[in-house]
């Protein structure tokens, strides 16, 4: 699989990514011979990228992810992880934790920016996951953490990165205002942007992938599918959009959306998935991956090739902006 690299960093990520939040029981259980099979799969698959985050499963990503990958070459793929939520004894645990993910409460998120913070959470995620280092550090939504997430943490993570201990660092968030702040501000390399540069919503052309050209910094494109509207060939009533009911009209968008790709013989995941690549400041895009089956699927329908032709009509007919770039092409380094 072809590898792009983020820019001014010595990292490359393939441009398929495997994403672990589902493997630490978001939604619900994954079982641990599932989530084994679905990180070998994606191996298989040729993906080097994988990402986790102590937020998923209050650890259980990351200690799976980080099992599943132990016997293989350290230096063939690179591991993201997060900072940002320390894990804590629950005082007052209720049994199920109440953030999505289908796992015992016995520990708690506690939010901490601070360079002490930082630390600790590496140590940790690197207890977790039984490796040696991590490749790429984000900051995990620093929303209402700007100050301390750009006045600790982030420099916090630029002297790991210049002692070498971490290739690149950055920042994961839903949206994109923010972290063109901390491209401009801060000594961050990339951005992983969740749901902000899809099919359905093109908000991150106002400012943050504007910013990442500008500058030279790469961006990572995640929730592509827009939590699951654009991930069937056929949208329909009930599906969801970040994280909530799709609104009618954002349902009958995707299915007109679906039509025209129907129309260019590929369809709406294939074509969901190959979207982000039309901005050239886009090197990967990663997807959560819970089995072995999914991984299937989505590499299928990242290979699919996708006409030019597709996004001149959707411009034309104004279901995305007149202003998305015409796409660049994967496969360059």
């Amino acid at each position: 699989m072809h590898q792009r690299k983020i820019q001014d960093t010595s990292v490359s990520l393939t441009e398929l990514g495997f994403g672990a939040s589902v493997i630490g029981n978001l939604y619900r259980v994954t079982p641990v011979g599932d989530a084994t099979a679905a990180v070998d799969a994606a191996w298989d698959a040729g993906i080097r990228y994988f990402d986790t985050a102590p937020h998923y499963g209050l650890g259980l990503s990351e200690q799976r992810l980080g099992a599943a990958l132990r016997h293989r070459p350290r230096d063939e793929y690179v591991i993201s992880s997060k900072v940002g939520r320390l894990l804590v004894p629950n005082e007052q645990p209720h049994g199920v934790d109440t953030e999505g993910f289908v796992v015992r409460d016995d520990l708690r998120r506690q939010w901490d920016f601070s360079r002490d913070g930082v630390l600790r959470s590496i140590e940790d995620t690197l207890e977790r996951t039984g490796l040696d280092r991590l490749d790429i550090v984000y900051l995990h939504d620093p929303d209402d953490h700007w100050r301390q997430a750009a006045e600790e943490a982030m420099p916090a993570l630029a002297d790991l990165r210049e002692q070498g201990v971490i290739g690149a660092i950055g920042v994961g968030m839903n949206q994109s205002a923010m972290p063109a702040r901390f491209l401009r501000e801060t000594a961050a390399d990339v951005v992983m942007l969740a749901g902000r540069y899809t099919l359905l919503d093109q908000s991150a052309l106002d400012d943050v992938l504007p910013t990442a050209q500008e500058l030279g910094k790469s961006v990572v494109a995640v929730g592509v599918f827009n939590s699951g509207l654009l991930s069937l060939d056929r949208p329909a009533e009930g599906m969801k959009y970040d994280y909530q009911d799709a609104p009618p009209e954002l349902v009958a968008r995707a299915l007109a959306i679906a039509q025209v790709c129907e129309q260019h013989g590929t369809t709406l995941p294939a074509a969901a998935i190959a979207f982000p690549y039309t901005h050239p400041s886009i090197i990967n895009v990663t997807l959560g991956m819970r089995t072995a089956e999914q991984v299937g699927r989505n590499v299928e329908l990242h290979d699919q090739h996708i006409p030019d032709g597709l996004w001149d009509d959707l411009r034309a007919q104004g279901l995305i902006r007149s202003d998305v770039p015409a796409e660049r092409g994967r496969g360059r380094e």
